[in-house]
């Protein structure tokens, strides 16, 4: 699964991440298939004015799309209620609980640049990370 802060640095061209981003995507599509989700496509979509570039930035044959599993927004809600009894002030669970726990309940990897709160909610979730 390849987390929206990766695709959102190549897009933008991010000066700091896009390369990192580009030869890790590059390099887990030769090995593997690239997934994404809705809430994935939703954070990505901030990045362009139209569905239509955004398609060809995510063209179906590169990019399987799954739809969130009853069982991972499950998940997602348990992570969320440990980060509010650590003290995290968010009211509403944040997109990366649904994206963790959707790798996590699937068995994928997650291709991400933001790996300290995966690491802290899914310590058993696999990561490519910097």
């Amino acid at each position: 699964m390849v987390d929206s802060n990766v695709l959102l640095d190549i897009a933008t061209g991010d000066p700091v991440w896009s390369g990192w981003s580009t030869a890790a995507v590059e390099k887990t599509a030769n090995e593997s298939i690239l997934v994404i989700n809705p809430i994935i496509y939703a954070e990505v979509s901030i990045g362009f004015e139209t569905i239509e570039e955004l398609e060809e930035a995510l063209p179906g044959d590169l990019y399987r799309r799954e739809p969130l599993p009853y069982e991972a927004a499950f998940l997602a809600g348990k992570c969320f209620l440990e980060y509010r009894r650590r003290g995290g002030t968010r009211s509403s669970p944040l997109p990366d609980f649904l994206i963790g726990a959707h790798a996590a309940v699937a068995g994928y990897q997650l291709l991400t640049r933001d790996a300290a709160r995966f690491r802290t909610y899914f310590p058993r979730l696999v990561l490519i990370a910097p």
